[in-house]
């Protein structure tokens, strides 16, 4: 399918086809050098040709390792890295929970989530950080430590490929036992489709952010979720507590669309305002596109 990106018009994959490829390591791959094609040919090459030895600067990183002679030629602040340093530990935290089951188009939430966690890993693995894995719902079903030794990015992989959806979504209990765990400053990135009560999500991220860990947060959510593309009364259920109601589209869809788009503007407004990157994401966008884009305006905030 084709889509805009900083690099102009191109071809990007379509998650169902992603959904069609071998093991989850593969999918990764082609995922990544999508991704890696895109940086390549858009403004912000410079990232991709040397994606192993430099990382945006952040927060708190010692100027003296900003490399000025990038900073000269691209007017962008990047941290030199070197082989034998591991950079930030990096969390992958992952929602499994009832709602990230639903999936208007072939690939579910999850499925998603999973495919762009470890897209994501295998990038990290390419700076040399640390990378783990948080998987939960109400509660934590699934951890790996961050780790950049080797076979652990296969081990990540393999933990990834076999998560199940499970019960209902509760972000309290694993933020707070991640929040302990860290020992020294991160990266956390978040992908949920965020169904629970607001003020917990954002409350629990804050705490992160408090510690000095750098927070990113896909909200992916299901093209029918954003649009409410129904057009027959139909009996919905919840995922998350099993209540079904029947309901009429051409009733419910003004008021749904409502309640939707003010969510979506409570979390971007609450998490920028706490210093946490927002992305939303509609999961039908072709990942490496989605990975692009973020790229992108990431290196125009830095």
């Amino acid at each position: 399918m084709a889509s805009r990106s900083p690099a102009g018009a191109r071809q990007f994959l379509d998650p169902a086809v992603v959904a069609r490829i071998g093991s989850l390591e593969l999918k990764a791959r082609v995922i990544v050098e999508g991704f890696l094609q895109g940086l390549h040919r858009s403004p912000f090459r410079g990232y991709s040709v040397e994606f192993a030895e430099y990382r945006p600067y952040l927060p708190g990183d010692d100027l003296a390792s900003v490399d000025w002679k990038v900073y000269a030629r691209s007017d962008r602040y990047y941290v030199k890295t070197y082989e034998h340093e591991t950079n930030l530990p990096c969390h992958l935290l992952l929602d499994v929970s009832r709602s990230m089951a639903y999936g208007s188009r072939g690939v579910t939430k999850l499925q998603y989530g999973s495919y762009l966690s470890a897209a994501l890993a295998v990038l990290l693995q390419r700076q040399r950080d640390a990378i783990g894995l948080l998987a939960f719902d109400a509660d934590i079903v699934a951890q790996l430590p961050a780790s950049a030794r080797p076979g652990h990015l296969r081990a990540l992989l393999a933990a990834l490929e076999h998560l199940e959806p499970g019960g209902p979504s509760d972000f309290s209990k694993p933020l707070e036992r991640l929040a302990q765990a860290l020992n020294r400053r991160g990266l956390v990135i978040v992908m949920s489709d965020l169904f629970d009560e607001p003020e917990r999500v954002v409350r629990g991220l804050r705490y992160i952010r408090s510690r000095g860990t750098e927070v990113i947060v896909f909200h992916l959510l299901d093209p029918a979720e954003l649009t409410f593309a129904f057009d027959r009364p139909a009996r919905f259920r919840d995922l998350e507590s099993g209540r079904e109601v029947l309901v009429s589209p051409r009733e419910a869809r003004a008021a749904y669309l409502e309640r939707i788009q003010g969510l979506v503007s409570r979390y971007r407004h609450e998490l920028r305002g706490a210093n946490i990157d927002y992305c939303l994401v509609d999961t039908s966008r072709p990942l490496d596109a989605v990975l692009l884009e973020y790229i992108a305006a990431r290196s125009r905030r830095v």
